[in-house]
Formats: C-alpha cells, structure tokens, sequence
C-alpha cells in the first residue's frame, strides 16, 4: 500500500504532487483538502478513491495517515506544520516556510521538539543537472569559481499557469523572488554554504498591495565568492531563468530548471542528453528521496531548517525597497 498522503491545498502545487505520487509505488493518495469545493471535486474524480475530508485539521489528525504534504498559502503552513508534528506525522511542507520569520522560526523549533521527519520541497536537493554541478566543483574539473549569477524574467508575473493563485501577485505572500528565487538561494547555500546579503534594491509596484517587479541583490559566501542575484517583471518575451557558474577552467549554467550547459571555451555543450525527460526525471528522484525520509533512509531532502536560512535572505532582501 505504500505511505499514505493527506494532501492539504490543490492548488497548482499540490495538484502536481497528487500527479506524481499517484505514479510512485511507495505513496497512497488517502485523502485531500482544500477550501476550493471545485478543485475538491475534481481531486476527488480524478484520483479516486481520494477522500476530501471537512477540513485541514480533519485531514491532519486521521490515524490512517502517515504524511503530511502542505501545499496551501504560505500564511497557514506554521498551523498545519506544527499540528502535523503533534500528530506524529511526517511534515512535507512547500517554501516559503512563511512570511514572518519569527513564526517560522516558531515553526521550525515546534516542529523539531516533536522529533518527526520533515522536509521542505525544493527540487534541487536531488536533481540531475545539480548533482553533476556538485560533482565537478568536487573533483575540480570547474577550477576556482570566480563569480556566481542568477538572471530572472518574467513576462508576466504570476505566470499564466498560476493565474488561479492569486496571492502570489501580492506582496504579502507572493512575489518571484519568494516563488522562484528562494530556490537559487537554496542551490547558492547548499552548493557554497552560508550566504549573507551585502546589499539589495527592490522596486515594488505602486499599488502597496501588489508585489516587486524588480530587483538586485549582491552576496557573499566562502572563500568571497561574489554572488549576484537580478530579476526583473514586464515586457514581452519568453521567461528566463538562468543560474551560471563561472570557474577557471569551466563554467557551467542551469537554465529552465533542469537542463545544464557546460563550456571551456566559447560555446556552451549541452549536459545530460542522456535523459529523455529531465523534468519527470527530477519528481522521481525528489519521491524516491521523501520515501527514504520516511523511512529512516540517507536522502538529500533539506528539513526546515535549512528552508528558514532561505526565508531569512529572501526576506532581508525584500526589506530593501527602492527609495
């Protein structure tokens, strides 16, 4: 029968886990909520036989289920994270963690008192492309990094995709520097370790309620590695996403997500070409890795903890509004 899944929030996110743990042989879809009686409704046809239950907390405190996956807003992930824990459950939560750090820090500590696995669900703990970066900064072949980078843009912010989200375009949740950014941030402190802002500049809309359209920011970790982050909202064209590494002897540059180029010179060879489907490639890896999670297994899942240390950068960062 597998693990079996309490599923809370079937917004995108969480759609796309009953997708892909619906495929994965070591979890049981056991029951959903979500305020949307729509998307309850289809849950509930699509991935019988699902249960929906009345609320979160109905969901939460069920003794036929082992894991909690937390897809809501990010304002409620401190009540279901923590009661999860008290319940004995595996903690499965999306980034950010929240949007005020000393709740989340709340979280992270109450969380941990009970002593449960938990993970935070970013990707890059167990990808292709970036377990092959991590493998040539390890054996040299990249040389010393000189500088690290992050591009973003986006030509619509939400994507269109995300359009049912409607909190993402506010800046009191969303934003892409928390949606897409806190992941580089992750990948910038698992690859070089603990990163501290040198300074940042963030243009927000003119509605207040409304999220940023752009932003810079500059870091620091080991060895005084410069690392800078730019991104930006508007305009027509095709989104970019784009984090690069240049070394000494080769540099190499994620784009997408999930595809990777190296170059030693001047063009850019495409890596992993022997992976037919990168992007599905990376759920499987990210299930296996929660199912050893739950299992007392090694795995590279972060815990909260380490999503706390991204909530605080990505935080201070947005605290340093254009004047």
């Amino acid at each position: 029968m597998g693990l079996s899944v309490a599923i809370i929030g079937l917004g995108v996110m969480g759609q796309r886990m009953l997708t892909n743990m619906a495929k994965h042989p070591d979890f049981t879809l056991k029951v959903a909520w979500d305020p949307d009686q729509t998307a309850c409704a289809k849950t509930a046809s699509e991935y019988a036989p699902i249960e929906i239950e009345t609320s979160a907390m109905a969901a939460i405190e069920r003794d036929d289920v082992d894991v909690i996956y937390i897809a809501s807003p990010p304002v409620s992930h401190r009540t279901y994270a923590i009661a999860a824990a008290k319940a004995g459950k595996v903690v499965f939560c999306e980034k950010p963690l929240g949007v005020d750090i000393a709740d989340s820090r709340s979280l992270v500590e109450e969380v941990e008192k009970y002593g449960v696995p938990n993970a935070v669900n970013f990707p890059f703990a167990d990808s292709a492309a970036i377990n092959l970066i991590e493998s040539r900064l390890t054996n040299g072949s990249i040389g010393d990094v000189k500088s690290v980078d992050l591009r973003l843009h986006f030509a619509r912010w939400p994507r269109g995709w995300q359009h049912s989200a409607s909190w993402l375009s506010q800046r009191a949740e969303g934003g892409y520097v928390r949606e897409v950014g806190s992941h580089y941030v992750y990948l910038i402190e698992k690859l070089f370790g603990k990163a501290s802002l040198l300074d940042a500049s963030v243009k927000y809309q003119d509605d207040p309620i409304l999220c940023e359209t752009h932003f810079t920011a500059n870091l620091k970790v080991a060895e005084d590695i410069p690392v800078s982050l730019v991104g930006g909202s508007g305009g027509v064209g095709p989104d970019r996403v784009e984090f690069t590494i240049w070394g000494s002897k080769s540099s190499m540059r994620l784009y997408d997500w999930v595809n990777v180029q190296s170059t030693t010179g001047e063009q850019w060879q495409e890596e992993l070409q022997h992976i037919p489907d990168r992007r599905e490639d990376g759920y499987v890896r990210m299930l296996d890795a929660f199912s050893n999670l739950c299992t007392g297994k090694p795995n590279q899942l972060p815990p909260l903890r380490a999503a706390l240390s991204v909530q605080e950068m990505v935080e201070e960062i947005l605290a340093r509004e254009r004047q």
